[in-house]
């Protein structure tokens, strides 16, 4: 089972009712839907329930996706790192009464902040898993005499390549503890936009052998550069931070709180 947090969909009620307030469509005889419009990208799509959030015709709602069913046409594909990302084109798809369940419009933007905050956790344990495979190649592989942590010019990078993933791990850790919109776009615009810089000075410092298939350091990186845009990149979540500030009566209280 997996989860789509969908914008580009219509919904529809399947069986609209006769109302003298408001058009026809506004209201139905039950919550069941007909859904057309497109899931990109989801994650192992192909070969699960999707479970998708949706803006539905009365409010936001949760409905199962069943990918076998003949109104589903599915578009394999797959991120930098070979995770499969398909695409679902959902054509007048029928959702059935019992199968919709209402969502509040808190609980859709927090199913919102959830994933992002997940997927900027990903990106923190992938850096640190570059910061592990960086130290163990430097100390142990030997140039001119020395290893190369050895060097003046290593021990930089590696300090530096240290203390962006410390910057993310500190920026993860405390978004989850309240889970608050402020603290969430923080932690995700900061995952994504350390992605480059870690990456960089990770397979600067290991070398041609770092993109090579046989390198453990390409499964890390090659996951940080896909999940740097996934669930919102840090364009994205920069924006949300900077409309929260606007937002804000005093604003050095939002974002020192």
């Amino acid at each position: 089972m997996t989860v789509a947090l969908a914008d580009g969909l219509t919904l529809a009620y399947a069986r609209p009712a006769l109302t003298r307030v408001g058009p026809v469509g506004t209201s139905g005889e039950d919550a069941a839907l007909r859904v057309s419009g497109t899931l990109p990208r989801v994650p192992y799509g192909a070969t699960s329930t999707v479970l998708v959030l949706a803006q539905g015709p009365g409010g936001p709602v949760l409905f199962p996706v069943e990918t076998a069913r003949t109104a589903v046409t599915v578009v394999s594909g797959t991120n930098l790192a070979g995770e499969p990302r398909d695409t679902l084109h959902l054509h007048d798809y029928a959702v059935a009464a019992a199968d919709v369940h209402p969502l509040s419009e808190a609980e859709l933007a927090e199913a919102e902040l959830r994933a992002a905050l997940a997927r900027a956790a990903l990106i923190a344990g992938a850096a640190e898993r570059c910061v592990e495979l960086t130290v163990q190649h430097t100390t142990t592989r030997v140039q001119f005499g020395r290893p190369l942590s050895r060097f003046q010019a290593v021990k930089q990078e590696e300090a530096r390549l240290i203390e962006e993933c410390a910057l993310v791990r500190a920026a993860v850790d405390a978004a989850a503890r309240d889970l608050s919109p402020v603290g969430v776009a923080a932690a995700k615009a900061q995952a994504s936009a350390s992605v480059a810089e870690i990456a960089r000075i990770a397979h600067q410092l290991h070398g041609a052998i770092g993109f090579t298939e046989l390198s453990e350091l390409r499964l890390a990186t090659t996951r940080l550069w896909s999940w740097r845009d996934e669930d919102g990149d840090e364009s994205y979540w920069a924006a949300r931070l900077g409309r929260e500030a606007l937002a804000a009566d005093d604003v050095w209280a939002l974002l020192a709180g």
